[in-house]
Formats: structure tokens, C-alpha cells, sequence
């Protein structure tokens, strides 16, 4: 996080992960995963999965690489609340890097990334495109500052579902600090899109253990209210509140077929890109089993 360019922060997330990867009993783990579809006369069979066939007695073809690039859009919350932090650098920061590092990630892998910021309103949209010029104008969009206030996700997802008719992968990158039953129709709309949702849950570590040592005066950055308490009575029953919170979230994002990551941003950077290559990697699984079937 000490590094002020966010292309070269990325850049250098990506790099170490992988060659973190290749000294771990990871190694060879691979995001990439394969899609089918029936045999048709007239396929060309150097295209057919003969190991599939064996296994099924059914002929499917794999599908060519610009039928199966994927398309991304980064979902980037810009509210005041992610404006908080107690490590030196904030949520935005966290939240900002992470979608840069899936950005370059994805863009050195072939793949069209897209980008939309929002606090109560759409602050910045790029469409998902794979061609020269658009990562940095992505990383561009990304290092402007955050000045949005309240939390408003469900116009700006149903927005986003209005902009990108076709499927793709939608990454959600908040703090998802919002009444669970706001959040649920929001989500809904992404998946009744037909899109494939990762949500990353970004949390800073005061937020998530609240081990402030001595009384305080609290500010609550989206309506400015002031509160003043003392943290040691108050720290067991929000510690409760945020864990029914919490879970209510989680339950939501399993009920809609979510992929639901909680991330602090004590975590490095390189844990929650493992996290989006193996519910990458899951989903291939999930598709290989549907095509065996």
C-alpha cells in the first residue's frame, strides 16, 4: 500500500502472488476451466474432449478461446463510509487496489474488464473492453477521489443491469454496510441479469473488533451524527449486532448463489485474489459437471 501508483501496486500484488503460488502446494492451481457444447455434424474433432467422451459415451466440443473470454465489471463502492481506516489507508484505498489488481490480472489474461464506481448515484462507468489503452484509463477512473456520501446500491446495480446486456462476471467490492433487507434486491438484480457475482466484503479491523481503548467520540461519516460512548461497554453488544449482520449477509448471498468473500484490510492483497481464482475455478467445476450431465 506504500506504493502510490495504482498500476504499479497491482502489478506488483499480481507478480508476487504468483511466484508465491509456484513455491506453495498450489502450485499449478489454475483459474482457467473449460465450457462445452454438443457435437454437431460438422465440428472440426480435433475439437472434441476425448476424456469426456470415455467417461460419458457423449460427444462435446470445447469451446474456442474468443467464445469463452470472459467479461468482467468491477463494482466499486465510493461512499463516505469506505472512507474509514485505522492502518493508514482506508477502505476506498483496500477497495481500489483490489479492483486494480483484478483489473490487471484479467487484462494480461485476455480478458475485457469493465469498471463502475457509486455511493448514492453512478460516479464513473467504463465498459467492458480488452484493448490497448483501456487499463490505464480504468486505473485512471480508479485514482479519482471518492466523494460520495450515503450508500445507495440498488440504482446504481439496476443501472448497471440496464448498461451490460450481456452475461458476464460482476466483481461487488463494498463494505456492505447497509440494512440486509436493502441489500437483497440489489444482489437479486445482478443474478436475475444472468451474471455470475463474486462480492468482496471489505472491513477494517477496528470495525470488525472494535478495541478502542478508552472513550471516544464516534462520527458516522455518511450523516455526520455524533455519538459518544464508552467502547469497553459498548464492544460486546456491537460485536453482536455486527455478527447477526454479517451473517444475514452471508445467508443472502448463498441463497442467491453469491460468492460471498469477507476481507479486512489487515489482509494482503494476495489472499483475495486466491479467493477470486477459486471461485473462478469452482464455477468451472460446476460447468463441467452440468455438460457431463
Amino acid at each position: 500500500m506504500a506504493i502510490r501508483n495504482l498500476e504499479l501496486r497491482a502489478r506488483t500484488v499480481v507478480e508476487g502472488f504468483w511466484h508465491g503460488l509456484h513455491r506453495s502446494p498450489y502450485h499449478g492451481f489454475s483459474v482457467e476451466f473449460t465450457e462445452y457444447r454438443p457435437y454437431s455434424p460438422g465440428d472440426d474433432p480435433r475439437y472434441l474432449d476425448w476424456k469426456l467422451v470415455a467417461r460419458t459415451d457423449r460427444y462435446f466440443i470445447k469451446k474456442f478461446e474468443d467464445e469463452t473470454n470472459l467479461r468482467c465489471h468491477l463494482l466499486v463502492d465510493a461512499s463516505r463510509s469506505m472512507m474509514f481506516g485505522s492502518r493508514g489507508y482506508t477502505k476506498a484505498d483496500y477497495a481500489r487496489t483490489l479492483a486494480a489488481t483484478l483489473a490487471w490480472f484479467l487484462h494480461h489474461q485476455g480478458d475485457a474488464t469493465g469498471l463502475l464506481t457509486f455511493d448514492g448515484a453512478v460516479r464513473e462507468y467504463l465498459p467492458a473492453r480488452h484493448r490497448p489503452g483501456h487499463l490505464r484509463q480504468l486505473m485512471l477512473a480508479l485514482e479519482k477521489p471518492m466523494e460520495g456520501r450515503a450508500t445507495d446500491l440498488t440504482a446504481p446495480l439496476r443501472r448497471m443491469t440496464e448498461l451490460v446486456r450481456k452475461r458476464g462476471l460482476v466483481v461487488l467490492i463494498s463494505d456492505l454496510l447497509a440494512p440486509v433487507a436493502e441489500l437483497d434486491a440489489p444482489l437479486a438484480l445482478l443474478t436475475a441479469g444472468g451474471h455470475e457475482v463474486i462480492v468482496f466484503q471489505v472491513l477494517d479491523p477496528a470495525e470488525l473488533d472494535f478495541d478502542f481503548p478508552t472513550a471516544s467520540r464516534f462520527e458516522d461519516l455518511e450523516t455526520g451524527r455524533d455519538i459518544f460512548l464508552e467502547p469497553t461497554t459498548a464492544r460486546r453488544d456491537y460485536q453482536r449486532r455486527l455478527g447477526e449482520h454479517l451473517d444475514a449477509v452471508k445467508a443472502t448471498c448463498q441463497r442467491l448463489g453469491i460468492t460471498h468473500v469477507q476481507l479486512s484490510t489487515a489482509q494482503p492483497m494476495e489472499l483475495a485474489l486466491f479467493d477470486f481464482m477459486k471461485a473462478r475455478a469452482d464455477r468451472g467445476k460446476i460447468v463441467r459437471r452440468r455438460a457431463a450431465a
